[in-house]
């Protein structure tokens, strides 16, 4: 029941909420994320460590870069569950389409080297 309760509590906030959708478009950087949620930086990092320990999301360093995708929910059967019903979830939702819409005009090489 531990790992049922982790993933639920991981998604029991907008924001990471938010950060599920916007990964489903494309894996994305902690930099890209603020810009588009519109919240501080240590505030995104700690909902991406607290999807990651509920098996949602992970991370591959490239570089100077820390890109978060998806994960596959081959670890938690719940992720995996709760993973393949989001990908269809608040589709028609205004705040999640207006995050989304974001997407291709946000460039991680313009928000970190202001």
């Amino acid at each position: 029941m531990k790992e049922f309760v982790k993933v639920m509590k991981a998604l029991s906030d907008p924001n990471r909420i938010k950060i599920m959708k916007l990964l489903q478009n494309k894996t994305m950087c902690v930099c890209e994320l603020q810009a588009i949620i519109g919240i501080a930086q240590p505030t995104v990092s700690k909902h991406l460590k607290i999807l990651e320990e509920a098996g949602l999301v992970n991370y591959k360093k490239d570089g100077l870069w820390v890109n978060y995708y998806l994960e596959d929910g081959k670890k938690n059967p719940y992720a995996s569950t709760l993973l393949g019903n989001l990908r269809h979830w608040l589709e028609d939702d205004k705040e999640i389409y207006e995050s989304v819409k974001k997407i291709p005009f946000t460039n991680r090489e313009e928000i970190c080297c202001k």
